[in-house]
């Protein structure tokens, strides 16, 4: 190899490199943001739930499939 390809492919594992870092740091904020996301949901759900244990007991016991 002459020196021009050497740096070349220095350059392109460099830069390949780089690609991978980059990708793998979004990764982690697209995971971060998903973690988010749910817990926001899940503490929705949560604060939702008290309401819905007001109902009668024998609601949603039984569901007509005969309609």
């Amino acid at each position: 190899m002459d020196a021009m390809g050497i740096a070349k492919l220095a350059t392109s594992l460099a830069d390949t490199g780089l690609r991978q870092e980059v990708g793998m740091t979004m990764l982690k904020k697209a995971q971060d943001i998903q973690a988010s996301s749910a817990a926001q949901l899940l503490e929705a759900v949560q604060a939702s739930a008290p309401a819905q244990q007001n109902l009668p007991p024998h609601l949603g016991n039984h569901v007509n499939t005969t309609a």
